[in-house]
């Protein structure tokens, strides 16, 4: 059974979950003269049956694995090869892999001709209900992640969970914090499902999630279909991004991602109930379902003063305004500008404890 979740806009297309999605790509890049196939190196075997689907000459491109492929260098080099092999317009870019091999394949498509088709075919839990869904691409700086891109939605995007049952245990707890942040800010049921049984929420072969999956692309998908370019609504989609992606700086992206906005979220719910925006039981379940789950809800009390100044570099920062989203109340989330510095580092105080 495949499920279909559309994402509308003025580019709309289609997310597939389901099993043994390989043969559902030659409808995604059908004019296609050849494709370009981007993979980090532990999913070269995966990225030959994706090949060998589409049906068209392909031409294989290892990139470094996780956000180690994130870099300019490493699209110029990809660029390189599309160029070395007479890519035109109406080729097609796909990326095989967790979020960072996505983000880097849409960026190559966004930047190669100036826009030509890709598709991501994610492989980890975290691509599916994040990366690869609403046409966000990028690559990071070392000034901060995900500085330099562009939003380019796909022609379509493949969410095979067969991937999911050989991927490590530990990416895959990683990637059920951007599922925990869709339950809070838009989808309470979320919650009540990874209450209800956190080991069948971790179980890549059960329905339950199965079902997290495609509530989460749902929930994104919806927002998105909305505001592509973040100009207000996709906002709401970076909660508990803000810290978290201070964190994964600092850490010079060791950290997982899913880790990182995890420790976020716990930031967040704390400057939302210490701004008397979120009653203190809800900003508490924060801390329940990611511990539930085994995700990490503290980080270095003295990592402060590193973390507020990677913070003003943040994207959704407006002039030397600082902007966070924040929840006033169970699936309703909200903007908190300007805070005062106080607030924030009690806030920080919550994850250092």
């Amino acid at each position: 059974m495949v499920t279909r979740i559309q994402v509308d806009g003025d580019r709309p297309y289609e997310v597939l979950v389901g099993r043994d999605l390989a043969g559902q790509l030659p409808s995604l890049i059908e004019g296609a003269s050849r494709a370009a196939v981007l993979f980090a190196a532990p999913l070269r075997e995966q990225a030959a049956r994706v090949a060998e689907a589409a049906g068209v000459p392909t031409v294989l491109i290892e990139v470094p694995d996780a956000e180690r492929g994130k870099t300019v260098e490493v699209a110029a080099t990809c660029w390189d090869e599309l160029g070395s092999n007479n890519f035109t317009r109406t080729d097609v870019v796909v990326g095989v892999g967790g979020g960072a091999v996505t983000d880097l394949a849409g960026f190559v498509a966004a930047g190669w001709l100036r826009g030509v088709r890709w598709v991501p075919c994610s492989t980890s839990l975290l691509g599916m209900v994040d990366a690869a869904v609403g046409g966000k691409t990028g690559v990071n700086i070392a000034a901060g992640k995900n500085l330099v891109g562009a939003f380019h939605p796909p022609a379509g995007v493949l969410c095979d969970l067969d991937s999911l049952r050989t991927l490590p245990a530990d990416d895959l707890t990683a990637g059920l914090a951007e599922v925990v942040k869709c339950g809070f800010i838009a989808d309470p049921h979320i919650l009540d499902l990874i209450e209800s049984d956190p080991a069948a929420a971790a179980d890549p072969g059960g329905p339950v999630l199965r079902e997290l999956v495609e509530r989460a692309i749902r929930v994104k998908a919806e927002v998105v279909s909305v505001d592509l370019k973040e100009s207000g609504l996709r906002e709401i989609l970076n909660y508990g991004h803000t810290l978290g992606h201070a964190i994964e700086k600092r850490e010079r992206y060791t950290w997982k991602h899913g880790h990182a906005v995890s420790v976020g979220l716990i930031f967040a719910a704390a400057l939302s109930a210490l701004s008397g925006r979120l009653d203190a039981p809800a900003a508490a379940r924060h801390r329940a379902v990611l511990e539930a789950l085994g995700l990490p809800t503290s980080y270095a009390p003295e990592a402060w003063p590193e973390l507020l100044s990677a913070m003003r570099v943040d994207k959704k920062a407006r002039a030397a305004t600082l902007r966070f989203v924040v929840l006033d109340g169970l699936a309703k989330p909200g903007i908190l500008a300007g805070p005062d510095e106080s607030l924030l580092e009690q806030a920080y105080a919550e994850v250092a404890r």
